[in-house]
């Protein structure tokens, strides 16, 4: 949960941040690369920001 508080205050939507970075550790993202996917190294969309 700590994740998506960050991820809140950085402009994502929280759930949306967490689902799709689940399905692409589920779908075989490298374990090497999982940094990417910390909130303030997450390159969102436009379609994860709120509002969008």
């Amino acid at each position: 949960m700590v994740q998506a508080r960050r991820a809140k205050l950085i402009g994502l939507e929280p759930y949306r941040y967490l689902a799709d970075v689940i399905t692409r550790i589920v779908n075989g993202h490298p374990n090497s690369c999982l940094d990417e996917f910390l909130p303030w190294a997450y390159h969102a969309s436009t379609e994860l920001k709120p509002g969008a």
